[in-house]
């Protein structure tokens, strides 16, 4: 199983150029689209539930959101719960103020080729991977903050 990995010492990786795979999935309010979000920088952050380091993350993704959306970063949190119940709970625990999709088919994660959980793909606005962070680790956070910055829109 793709999910059952989960290592905060995991580094992550600048990959070869390499456009990211598209997703239409449901979220909270409608459809989340990659296409939708062209010329936007794009943080995907894959996650689940049962997930204590996706526990970690969020208020470091929220922390994110509240800093870049406005210079053009989206953090799209793809849940791969197979039960939605569980995916809800979890956010009522941990709030995300970020768009969130579900697809408990998993079959998002298996076009990115997940092998972490959590797992972080940073998309630039034409659509490449410009960074693969498999896991979390806190003391990674600044470093992807330097991505992310460096790669905003002009």
């Amino acid at each position: 199983m793709i999910l059952a990995l989960s290592h905060p010492s995991m580094g992550g990786s600048s990959p070869p150029d390499r456009f990211a795979p598209g997703f239409n999935l449901p979220g909270r309010d409608g459809k989340v689209s990659l296409d939708a979000l062209k010329g936007r920088l794009v943080y995907v952050d894959f996650w689940a539930s049962w997930c204590a380091p996706c526990q970690a993350s969020f208020p470091w993704l929220q922390s994110i959101h509240n800093r870049y959306a406005s210079k053009g970063l989206t953090i799209v949190a793809i849940n791969l719960d197979k039960f939605r119940d569980a995916a809800d709970e979890f956010l009522r625990r941990h709030p995300a103020p970020f768009l969130v999709a579900f697809d408990p088919a998993g079959s998002t994660a298996a076009a990115y080729d997940v092998g972490a959980m959590p797992s972080s793909y940073l998309i630039d606005p034409i659509g490449r991977i410009v960074h693969v962070q498999p896991g979390f680790d806190a003391r990674k956070t600044e470093e992807i903050e330097k991505l992310i910055e460096e790669a905003l829109p002009r």
